[in-house]
C-alpha cells in the first residue's frame, strides 16, 4: 500500500499491527454488516498516521472490499493518510492531530458509563504521543471517572518523527505515571499474540478502574533495515527494499 501510495508511515503500521489484528480478529465484539450498532465495542486509533495497519484490519474484517485497499491515499479515496468516519465505515472519530483521538475516547467510555451500557472502549496512542498535554488531561479525568469500560494500549516502540521518545522527552517511569492517574497498568510484549489476548481478556472483565497496557513493541517490526529506525517514522521502500521487507514479512 505504502510502495503505490509513494508515501505512508510503515514504521509504526509494523510496531502496532499484531496490537491492532488481535483486536480486530478476536477482541472487537463488532459487526460489518451493522457498524453503527449502539452495542458495539469501540476502537480509536489516536495515532491516526498509522493508517496502514487499521485499514488493513477494517478490511480484512469485512467494513469494506480487501480490494479498495489498492486506492490507499489516492485522489478521491476514502482510505485517507488519516481516519475520517464519515468516509469510511468502522471509524470511530476522525484522527491525526496527536492527542485528540484519546480524549474522545475518553469521551465516549463516559457516556457508556452514564447510560450504563455495555460496549467496551479500546484505545490505541503511540508513546510520542503522550507528550501532548491533553493525553494526561483526559487521562486524569477517566481515572477520576473511574472508567472500568476504558483500556488504553501504548505503542511503546521508544521512537518518533525523527529521535527516540526518551531524548525528546523523557516518558520514564511511564507506567507510574498512569497508577498515579488512578490507571491499572500491565507492561506487556506487544508482539506476543498469546500474551495480547490474555491482556485484552483481562481488560474486558468488570472493572472499577480504567486499564492501561504498555505493549512493547519495535517500530519497524520484521523488516531487518526498519527495525528500531527513528528514519523509518515515515518513508517509502525503494524496489530492492520492498523485496527485501516482502520477503521477510511472509518467511
Amino acid at each position: 500500500m505504502i510502495v503505490d501510495a509513494g508515501q505512508g508511515h510503515p514504521g509504526g503500521d509494523l510496531s502496532a499491527a499484531d496490537i491492532v489484528a488481535s483486536l480486530y480478529f478476536d477482541i472487537l465484539r463488532i459487526d460489518p454488516a451493522d457498524p453503527s450498532a449502539p452495542k458495539r465495542d469501540r476502537f480509536v486509533m489516536s495515532k491516526g498516521h498509522c493508517t496502514g495497519a487499521l485499514y488493513t484490519a477494517l478490511a480484512g474484517a469485512g467494513f469494506f472490499p480487501e480490494a479498495e485497499l489498492d486506492t490507499y491515499l489516492k485522489p478521491l479515496s476514502r482510505l485517507n493518510g488519516h481516519p475520517n468516519r464519515t468516509y469510511l465505515p468502522g471509524v470511530e472519530t476522525n484522527t491525526g492531530p496527536l492527542g485528540h483521538g484519546f480524549p474522545v475516547a475518553v469521551g465516549i467510555a463516559v457516556a457508556g458509563q452514564i447510560d450504563k451500557a455495555e460496549y467496551r472502549v479500546f484505545v490505541l496512542t503511540g508513546d510520542g504521543e503522550l507528550q501532548e498535554g491533553s493525553i494526561w488531561e483526559a487521562a486524569m479525568f477517566a481515572g477520576h471517572r473511574g472508567l472500568g469500560n476504558l483500556t488504553v494500549i501504548v505503542d511503546r516502540n521508544r521512537l518518533q518523527q525523527g529521535a527516540s521518545t526518551e531524548d525528546t522527552n523523557q516518558l520514564e517511569p511511564l507506567a507510574d505515571k498512569w497508577r498515579a492517574f488512578g490507571w491499572e497498568v500491565v507492561e506487556i510484549d506487544g508482539h506476543d499474540p498469546a500474551i495480547l489476548l490474555a491482556a485484552f481478556d483481562d481488560a474486558a472483565a468488570p472493572r472499577t478502574r480504567p486499564r492501561c497496557i504498555i505493549a512493547n513493541t519495535i517500530k519497524g517490526k520484521g523488516v531487518s533495515f526498519m527495525e528500531n529506525q527513528a528514519g523509518w517514522h515515515h518513508g517509502v521502500p525503494n524496489a530492492e527494499q520492498y523485496a527485501t521487507a516482502l520477503a521477510e514479512l511472509t518467511r
